[in-house]
């Protein structure tokens, strides 16, 4: 994949490679190959059969990768599906200015929009996944938008951390978890940016009811359920939810994502109903997905083809929504 991003770091399978080598030799003979992704922010390789190796593209995604390396662990034990496993954290090296993650290899296919083979199954596994993360007990770091850092230093081949519990143990805030009025600003830039694009007047209609919806008590979330973050089995089910880079204490809405940028209108009722969600939140949800989407497509649409259509095709889902209601 090309460039996305003016200030991405230079990453390919040479330097994979050198880096592996130069600080976990007993991997240095696997073979590296990239995995096609429509991730913006991390670049993914399979490292050998059984490991993947997860660099940030961006200066942005550092804070994700040490945090991943002391929250996957914690979470793991308490979510009914497969989520990453941490195996060791790389140092900058060899020209590559960032910490970096290996993690073991899960299979499964990503989900793509308009390809759901169980709408409703698959909407039935979203919904136990985001309970399960609902359920999660642990006091919110102060501040909106902050994340963890790692709770030791960051040095290759540290051991994990622990299981979640324990006295001090703060949560980090999602991203994009709070209040939507932070979102209020980009997203009217990139209404102006779709101009001629999009029903930019429709889409502002459905942006301002959900401003006006009444905020929920927050609770743990994912924050980013893209269907690039979705695993599925050959028969369609959940298989593994992964990138749990934006993950923390947030709106709860933030997880209803799904709903419009890959379930189809009987798998979106289910995960709905599955989840008790009230009007107020099923407005603000719709109105997070379509935020999100509004602010991808100008961006991505000439470099990062799977986000511009996803984007697209959440608008799409949205619009049709909210002029149904």
């Amino acid at each position: 994949m090309g460039r996305m991003h003016a200030n991405e770091a230079l990453i390919d399978d040479e330097l994979v490679l050198r880096l592996v080598a130069g600080q976990f030799p007993r991997w240095s003979g696997l073979a590296v190959a990239e995995i096609p992704s429509s991730g913006t922010v991390n670049a993914m390789y399979r490292l050998g059969d059984s490991l993947t190796v997860r660099l940030p593209r961006i200066a942005g995604g550092v804070p994700d990768i040490e945090k991943e390396f002391e929250w996957l662990p914690r979470l793991a034990p308490l979510l009914p599906v497969r989520i990453p496993t941490p195996v060791a954290l790389g140092e900058p090296a060899d020209g590559y200015p960032w910490p970096w993650l290996v993690q073991e290899w899960i299979p499964g296919s990503i989900a793509v929009a308009g390809e759901v083979r169980e709408p409703v199954g698959l909407a039935e596994d979203l919904a136990g996944f985001v309970r399960a993360m609902r359920s999660i007990d642990a006091p919110a770091r102060a501040g909106g938008e902050g994340t963890a850092g790692p709770s030791r230093a960051s040095a290759a081949g540290t051991d994990v951390p622990d299981g979640l519990g324990g006295e001090g143990i703060e949560a980090p805030a999602a991203y994009r978890g709070g209040p939507l009025s932070s979102q209020d600003e980009e997203t009217r830039k990139a209404l102006v940016q779709l101009e001629g694009w999009i029903d930019t007047g429709t889409a502002l209609a459905a942006w301002e009811s959900a401003l006006a919806a009444p905020a929920s008590s927050p609770c743990w979330v994912h924050a980013d359920l893209m269907p690039s973050n979705l695993l599925v089995t050959d028969g369609g089910r959940l298989a593994a939810v992964i990138d749990f880079a934006t993950a923390g204490v947030g709106d709860p809405a933030c997880d209803l994502i799904p709903a419009w940028n890959l379930l189809p209108a009987a798998g979106r009722e289910v995960y709905r109903e599955a989840l008790g969600v009230d009007a107020d939140a099923w407005v603000r949800g719709r109105g997070r997905a379509l935020s999100m989407a509004l602010i991808q497509l100008p961006y991505y649409r000439d470099t990062n083809p799977g986000i511009a259509a996803n984007a697209q095709h959440v608008i799409n889902e949205v619009l049709a929504d909210f002029t149904a209601r």
